[in-house]
């Protein structure tokens, strides 16, 4: 495991700083597998709440290459999927999350959000049972570039939500980040709902990992350290959460003052 070249604290948050990139994924991977091992040392399954995006590539592809965990033993979720689209669409997240991990671990099961089915709010009932039915014990997060966390967006994000699941309309700044990270072709095609693991059923999970690397994601993380707790800044709630650990490398951690 690389070790962070900075390791502190922002309010409950802990903060790890790594050369690059590739240094956090593998310290990122190399904490997840001892964490399931221990875990799967004390009781018969884990579960796990996967993230999608550009943030979690790096990771995902060490993480699953690694040896010595029992992915037979561990339960998987997602945390959020665009509403009328296929699970074979390229720029679903069921598709992104079929090819990157589950093909690659053959976990006990994968649970997915049916992104295209008929009736979405009976889909945010169904998932919901399904991610209360057992404690998550680890959650993985990227950032926003709006601050949202999942798909809970400023104009949705709710620290005191009463749903587990819920379906939201994205906002403008989203639609442009999917456009810009490569998953949609123009505006047009982004989809204008999405289905979302709620904030206070991520900050329920009993460890979380948040990734953030790149230069992109500087400005972001200056906010989210250095600015106030709020719901206009989704992923500052993360500052609350002691067992929620960000970790940056030296171009994402570039504009705060540590």
């Amino acid at each position: 495991m690389s070790s962070a070249k900075k390791d502190f604290r922002v309010d409950s948050l802990g903060v790890q700083i790594y050369d690059s990139e590739a240094e956090l994924a593998l310290s990122a991977a190399s904490i997840v597998q001892q964490d399931l091992q221990q875990i799967l040392k004390q009781k018969q399954s884990a579960a796990v709440l996967f993230a999608t995006g550009n943030s979690q590539l790096k990771f995902l592809d060490v993480l699953t290459s690694l040896n010595n965990i029992d992915w037979s033993r561990i339960i998987c979720f997602h945390l959020d999927e665009y509403l009328g689209i296929s699970a074979n669409h390229s720029s679903s997240f069921r598709y992104y999350l079929k090819e990157r991990v589950e093909k690659r671990i053959n976990p006990s099961c994968f649970h997915y959000i049916e992104g295209n089915c008929l009736q979405p709010l009976e889909e945010c009932d169904r998932y919901s049972k399904l991610l209360t039915a057992q404690p998550i014990d680890l959650c993985f997060l990227g950032i926003g570039e709006n601050g949202h966390l999942a798909f809970n967006e400023p104009t949705v994000a709710d620290f005191n939500d009463s749903y587990k699941v819920k379906l939201v309309k994205l906002d403008s700044v989203n639609h442009q980040q999917q456009v810009d990270s490569g998953y949609f072709p123009n505006l047009e095609s982004v989809p204008k709902y999405a289905f979302t693991v709620t904030i206070p059923m991520i900050c329920a999970a009993k460890k979380i990992i948040c990734l953030a690397p790149g230069k992109r994601k500087a400005k972001v993380v200056k906010q989210m350290l250095e600015g106030k707790i709020t719901q206009d800044f989704p992923a500052s709630i993360l500052r609350n959460q002691p067992q929620a650990n960000l970790l940056l490398d030296t171009d994402a951690a570039s504009l705060i003052n540590i």
